[in-house]
């Protein structure tokens, strides 16, 4: 579903991604961590199409992004880890405005979002200002936002921010439900217990580079106990290790 070839990103001095090559299968929950800088953020802009790549080249769906750039975005639903809502409108404004940019019916956009509204429990919330939100109400937006259109491809970077455990476990529920009807899921976050539960495969990069690759048994080869353990290994600095 994802194919990074090559993929370099410079910001002045800094190289941020530095020569990523990567292969999420079609139908996946599909980890990526590292630490704070390690590039994770700025690889999921790439993807999505909000930066341009120095070098290399992004896939998605099978269409280059540099030559099919609304192909691809029609194929994304995209939760950043900074969501930008419209506060002066609706939380239902909001939804069905960003239905629109995917040029989805009324009737499919109201039915779709009464489905995500009731599993989040924002039906009472919904025709209320986003200004008047908590931190949880404004991240259960972006999540209806992003899934509205019933994206092949969800991209989320720490999605999981602000939500209460019963909402969490919800979001978690309904990805493996997306799934299981076809969809993908790329999933950046800090919260390993979290990534070692719900992913299928894990990448770690740091520095801009891939340093593992594969599933949690696979990862946790150098004999450590859980995800955080072999996460903590593999990302130590030499100075660290010795």
């Amino acid at each position: 579903m994802i194919r990074l070839e090559n993929l370099i990103k410079d910001f002045a001095r800094v190289r941020a991604v530095d020569s990523l090559n990567l292969h999420v299968r079609r139908g996946e929950i599909f980890g990526f961590l590292g630490p704070n800088g390690a590039g994770k953020s700025t690889t999921i802009r790439l993807i999505t199409g909000l930066l341009q790549p120095t070098y290399g080249r992004v896939v998605v769906g099978g269409f280059d992004l540099a030559e099919k750039p609304r192909h691809v975005k029609r194929l994304i639903g995209y939760v950043p880890d900074q969501p930008f809502l419209y506060e002066r409108l609706s939380g239902r404004e909001f939804v069905e405005f960003r239905a629109q940019l995917y040029m989805i019916s009324r009737d499919a956009c109201r039915a779709s979002l009464g489905r995500l509204a009731e599993a989040f429990e924002m039906d009472g919330l919904l025709d209320e200002h986003i200004e008047t939100y908590s931190q949880g109400a404004r991240q259960k937006t972006a999540i209806l936002a992003a899934l509205v259109h019933d994206p092949e491809l969800i991209i989320l970077d720490e999605p999981l921010v602000g939500l209460d455990p019963r909402a969490a476990r919800v979001f978690k529920d309904l990805l493996r439900a997306r799934v299981r009807a076809g969809a993908t899921v790329f999933f950046s976050t800090h919260l390993l217990p979290i990534a070692q539960e719900l992913c299928d495969r894990l990448a770690i990069i740091d520095r801009g580079r891939l340093v593992a690759l594969g599933a949690y048994g696979e990862l946790s080869l150098l004999g450590e106990a859980n995800l955080e353990a072999a996460y903590l290994r593999i990302t130590q600095t030499p100075a660290q290790a010795g």
